[in-house]
């Protein structure tokens, strides 16, 4: 049974006035996909993931969500996306309480519905005390489990993260992550990007390299380590992006931290 094409981006460009971010990005996510797009600081990650979101206008090329062509200014394919953003802003003045209901309503679902599935959420992620305290006092953490809520709260079909255990402690992180996986295996598609190779390597089922505004490695961990004599994901990483300088950043670095300079000679 083939299976459904949930995302499908064909020849996809971006520039920001002279600055070509994405230079025809084609990739096809489907449905039950746990995919990690990964790559280096301004490969165009975030960028492509603004666009399928409807963030960010001026690009070329065509991009589909669940079959239709986001550019027909048709918003429902919204509702069933849940999006977590690497920064938010979380009204901090409100409780975890008021912030659901808002995004609730946002997505059509009922302040009641809202508030008792947000509350059985968060309680599971053992923050049923938190619930009505003001989310200004929360750690990075405990506001990163608002979001995750907020960004599931209306059952999406695709969950868009971006860096999405930041702040989390490790039994946190091995609960998310089996939930995300879990989503994945009842159908749901999980996109995210994330700077840790390990998250990177074992959330995903298949991963995307981006790499100065193309997709230069798309597979599984195994397909990707064919491509390349490295072990690690990491050093996968470091091959198929070009990035041979370590050691010697590494060398020069300590060098100077160790070693006291006359300004003069600097």
């Amino acid at each position: 049974m083939e299976k459904e094409k949930v995302i499908t981006l064909h020849n996809l460009k971006m520039n920001f006035g002279n600055h070509q971010v994405l230079k025809g990005i084609h990739l096809e996510v489907y449905r039950g996909d746990i995919v990690g797009y990964i790559g280096p600081n301004g490969a165009g990650k975030s960028t492509t993931i603004k666009i399928i979101l409807g963030l960010i206008e001026g690009y070329t090329g065509s991009v589909e969500v669940f079959g239709k062509p986001i550019d027909k200014k048709d918003l429902q394919y919204k509702r069933k996306i849940g999006y977590v953003p690497e920064s938010a802003d979380m009204y901090e003045q409100l409780t975890p309480s008021e912030y659901l209901s808002f995004i609730g309503m946002l997505y059509g679902i009922g302040e009641k519905v809202a508030q008792e599935k947000g509350f059985q959420l968060l309680r599971l992620l053992g923050m049923e005390e938190m619930f009505h305290q003001r989310i200004e006092g929360f750690s990075k953490g405990m506001r990163q489990k608002v979001l995750i809520v907020s960004s599931l709260l209306h059952n999406p079909d695709i969950i868009f993260l971006d860096e999405p255990l930041n702040g989390l402690d490790t039994n946190s992180v091995s609960v998310i992550k089996q939930i995300f996986r879990e989503l994945a295996n009842q159908g749901k598609t999980i996109f995210f990007s994330s700077h840790i190779m390990e998250v990177v390597e074992n959330m995903s089922n298949r991963i995307m390299l981006l790499a100065d505004g193309k997709v230069v490695a798309d597979g599984d961990v195994a397909q990707l380590k064919k491509q390349s004599d490295q072990g690690s994901l990491e050093e996968v990483f470091n091959q198929l992006t070009n990035f041979h300088s370590q050691d010697d950043t590494v060398k020069a670095f300590v060098d100077y931290v160790l070693h006291e300079r006359d300004p003069k000679d600097a």
